[in-house]
Parts: C-alpha cells; sequence; structure tokens
C-alpha cells in the first residue's frame, strides 16, 4: 500500500499495543515502523533494475525482519525511551513491522512474507491506493490522538479504526469473488477457452476490476463494473514470446519472466524488445490500448544485455484517472 496507509496503520498499531501507556508515543513509533520496510525501495536504486524489482517487498517484508529487527529497534528504543520496557518498545515494533506487509499482500505486487522462501502473497483483491480504505481509517486516529492518554474514548477511536479498515478489507476479498464469477460466466457465455485467469481493481476503487486471460497464444483484458449493462468485452494482446528467444538463455531475462509470474507479453517498435508486465494493467480502459503499466526495454550494449523500465509521465497518468473514470460509469 501507499506510504500514508501504511503510517496509519503502523500508527494504529502502535496505539493499540502500547499508547495506554505511552500515548502518542506510540502512535509515532508505530508510524515509524510502518514506514521502515518501505526502505527496500532506495536500497534497490543501488541495483539493476532486475535486482531492484527481486529486493522490493522482499527480506524487509518478512517475518524473520519483523522478529529480528523488531528486537533491535526495541532495544535502541529503550536506551532513551524509558516510560516502557525493552519488551514492551519490542513488541510495538514487531507488529508495526509485521502488519505491513501483511497489508501488501492483499495488492497486486504482493510480499515475500515468508523470505526466504520463493513465496510472494499477493491476493489481488485493493489497489495499492484506496481512498475508501484510508480516509476513514485516519480519520479514526486523528480522533484517538488528540484523547488523554489512558482516556476509554482513545482505545475507542483507535479501535474503531482498525474495526473499519479491516471490515473494508474483507469487503474488497468478497467482491473479488464476484467479479471473479462475472469474467468466468463471460467467458463461458462467449465460449472462449482459456488456461488461467486472474482479476484485480482497477486504481483507487473497488467498483471497476480488470480480468487477465490467458488463453493458447495471447491475452485478453477485459473490464468489469458494478454498473455495466452490457456484456464483458476482452481485448486480444498476442503473447509474441517468440521474438524474446534470442535472449532467452540470459539469466536477467529468466529472472524478470519469473518477477511477472508468467504473465507478460513482447512487443518491438523501432527495432527495441519490451516485456509488458500484465499484472499491473494498461495505462487506459479505452479498447485495445497498448501502453502497461510496467513495460521493460530489453537492449544490447557492448554485448552486454540491459533491462531498463520504461518511465511513465504524469499526463498518463492524469488521462489514465480520467479514463477509468468514465469507465466505472458503465459501459
Amino acid at each position: 500500500m501507499d506510504s500514508l496507509t501504511q503510517i496509519i496503520l503502523g500508527a494504529a498499531v502502535g496505539e493499540a499495543v502500547l499508547g495506554k501507556k505511552v500515548g502518542n508515543k506510540a502512535m509515532l513509533y508505530g508510524a515509524i515502523a510502518g514506514t521502515i520496510p518501505d526502505l527496500d525501495v532506495f536500497i534497490g536504486k543501488l541495483f539493476d533494475t532486475v535486482t531492484a524489482l527481486e529486493i522490493h517487498r522482499g527480506f524487509t517484508h518478512s517475518v524473520f525482519f519483523a522478529i529480528v529487527l523488531g528486537w533491535f529497534f526495541g532495544w535502541l528504543i529503550s536506551l532513551y525511551e524509558k516510560d516502557a520496557s525493552t519488551k514492551e518498545w519490542a513488541q510495538l515494533m514487531f507488529w508495526g513491522f509485521l502488519t505491513h506487509p501483511i497489508l501488501d499482500a492483499h495488492t497486486t505486487w504482493g510480499t515475500q512474507l515468508f523470505w526466504p522462501l520463493d513465496i510472494r502473497l499477493a491476493f489481488k483483491n485493493i489497489f495499492v491506493i484506496d481512498p475508501l480504505y484510508t480516509l476513514p481509517f485516519l480519520v479514526f486516529l486523528l480522533m484517538a490522538m488528540f484523547q488523554p492518554k489512558g482516556n476509554i474514548k482513545r482505545r475507542k477511536y483507535n479501535n474503531l479504526g482498525l474495526i473499519v479498515s479491516s471490515s473494508y478489507m474483507l469487503l474488497t476479498i468478497i467482491i473479488k469473488g464476484i467479479t471473479y464469477s462475472k469474467f468466468t460466466q463471460a467467458l463461458k457465455e462467449q465460449k472462449i477457452t482459456y488456461k488461467e485467469i486472474e482479476t484485480k481493481p482497477t486504481p483507487f476503487n473497488t467498483i471497476l476490476w480488470s480480468a487477465n486471460v490467458e488463453t493458447e497464444d495471447a491475452y485478453l483484458i477485459g473490464y468489469y463494473s458494478f454498473f455495466d449493462t452490457k456484456p464483458i468485452e476482452f481485448y486480444s494482446y498476442p503473447k509474441n514470446h517468440h521474438l524474446l528467444s534470442k535472449y532467452s538463455n540470459y539469466t536477467s531475462v529468466k529472472r524478470l519472466i519469473k518477477i511477472t509470474k508468467g504473465w507478460y507479453t513482447i512487443s518491438e517498435k523501432n527495432n527495441l524488445l519490451y516485456l509488458n508486465d500484465l499484472r499491473f494493467g494498461l495505462l487506459s480502459a479505452a479498447p485495445n490500448f497498448q501502453q502497461f503499466v510496467f513495460s521493460f526495454e530489453i537492449t544490447k550494449k557492448n554485448n552486454k544485455l540491459v533491462i531498463n523500465e520504461v518511465p511513465r509521465n504524469s499526463e498518463k497518468a492524469t488521462q489514465l484517472l480520467k479514463d477509468f473514470w468514465v469507465r466505472i460509469q458503465g459501459n
């Protein structure tokens, strides 16, 4: 999830663990704990594109990290914060570290919660930024923050924030199940034979959902809004995996394909190859749109294979929001 949401969750967890004893300090250190796991983004900048992708939501988003670093930071905090024990500070940091990747596991990218095992949990039931999850949570946290330490209203408001946000998360799982059945029923009615299907919400909402559908030679992408009145349309994107054959033996290419979980297409433009990660969708909901959110340029320079992520610009992001807002309203 986005940084603000993780800060709010961390602060609320900190309050739940130690707020009664140390007041707003619990929120402060909880917010810090909710931020630290995402420092892997800055660590990734020290490495090549593929390695950075592998590092993201890996070690720092694991149970191992929460246990070991939770105790370390708990000990560190206890050196100058004497109103709670080392064990209590360690518990606060542990839960702050652990709830961060648990929340991230509900997004499309997922988390390597059981690092070093190569298992990345990704339930894909909520977008990385969802105002309906974050804003009510923030309101209850602020209400709790301005209550005196030990006041029963403080714990009540904080618990309400945790309950409301968790209930919404549960609702997104139910919604995902409903939309999954809508997509599979549409495929059945249209007599489309497929190997696999994955579904996910589109940006900032849980009303409009998209589906990636694998067929023999292509991937189909379709959208379903709860306001739709017409059948779901699926648009075909050829796999073109054969275009990558000359680079298929390179370790970095194999690693990148592994990151995509096999959900990728290859496109060619100006004699350059691009690997498009389908898991994060397109930069528009317009029919047959060709630009993907995550695309990687593959080239050879000085007999060395180079992989770079294609940058996204703010104009495209603005257009994406406009397109999805129109599509949310129904087909």
